[in-house]
């Protein structure tokens, strides 16, 4: 993968509504034998919202937090807001995507969806390899919602609502057959209420007792809890968020350590040093220099 000298930070894309509905929370995506828009190639990128593509056929490759994934047919590749993207080379492309925003999922009528496996993540998936029924059902409901979202009514945003839970429902449960060691978060409302305030706040709260307060619980409690329903301690799921991110700035920018540690919330510089040494074993430096020549 190329990595260019000059990136200087990750640019963050929003969804940008289509001509046809002029939505800005959700939009679909089809590409019928067509190449796809070029600029972003070899450009680390974040997406500020969650991106469901099946691929009836393609070509190419993508890296997906540093993780390279060469396209499949018949499979469906997701992401979820702020992780980093770069699209290392794109064929011709047949497919359909579908797009929606965190704005989206607050709407009552999809409220639900947040808690899904395949909106939460737990094993940090991108990949749903489908079997002939998984892609006929599949093809199904992705042409009653292409036809809903082609024809607005009032009745539009409920039976896209309706299609996509089902979509995503049934998606879902792939995805916990296929991530087997899923730590099945969705059933434990603690442990998700925790990872959610941790995705929003890891950059300016590094203590279990911050977010203890902001879940109104105390701090011994709300380590147990985690503990209990995740099997690691609640701190360790702060630094395994806070490395995350210092993984994706150093391999992904150009930007010094200490504006690195500084971007997530290290007021000295040498403190993250030690920190990221002692969480992966490595210095920031030398992981920057391993990982990108390992990557070139």
């Amino acid at each position: 993968m190329y990595l260019g000298n000059d990136i200087q930070q990750v640019p963050i894309y929003s969804l940008q509504p289509d001509d046809v509905t002029a939505n800005k929370h959700f939009r679909m995506y089809h590409f019928e034998g067509t190449l796809p828009d070029q600029s972003e190639l070899l450009i680390p990128h974040r997406k500020d919202y969650y991106l469901f593509v099946f691929i009836r056929k393609a070509g190419g490759r993508q890296w997906i937090d540093m993780t390279p994934y060469t396209l499949k047919d018949n499979t469906i590749y997701f992401t979820v807001p702020h992780q980093v993207i770069v699209k290392d080379s794109i064929d011709h492309l047949w497919s359909t995507g579908i797009a929606f925003t965190t704005e989206f999922l607050s709407f009552q009528e999809n409220a639900s969806l947040s808690n899904l496996p395949l909106i939460q993540n737990p094993r940090n998936g991108h990949e749903l390899l489908l079997t002939e029924t998984d892609t006929a059902f599949v093809e199904d409901i992705l042409a009653k919602i292409t036809s809903e979202y082609l024809h607005p009514s009032e009745w539009q945003q409920r039976m896209l609502a309706a299609y996509l839970t089902v979509l995503l429902t049934y998606l879902s449960r792939l995805y916990t057959e296929q991530f087997t060691d899923e730590d099945n978060s969705a059933n434990k409302p603690v442990l998700q209420s925790f990872q959610a305030k941790v995705n929003e706040s890891f950059r300016e709260l590094h203590e279990v007792s911050d977010y203890a307060s902001l879940l109104n619980l105390s701090a011994g409690h709300l380590s147990e809890m985690v503990k209990m329903q995740s099997g690691r301690p609640a701190i360790k799921h702060i630094h395994d968020r806070l490395i995350l991110e210092a993984r994706r700035l150093l391999f992904h920018t150009n930007d010094s350590l200490k504006e690195i540690a500084f971007d997530l919330g290290f007021s000295d510089a040498s403190y993250f040093n030690r920190f990221f040494k002692r969480e992966t074993g490595v210095t920031p430096a030398d992981y920057r220099d391993t990982t990108r020549k390992m990557y070139q």
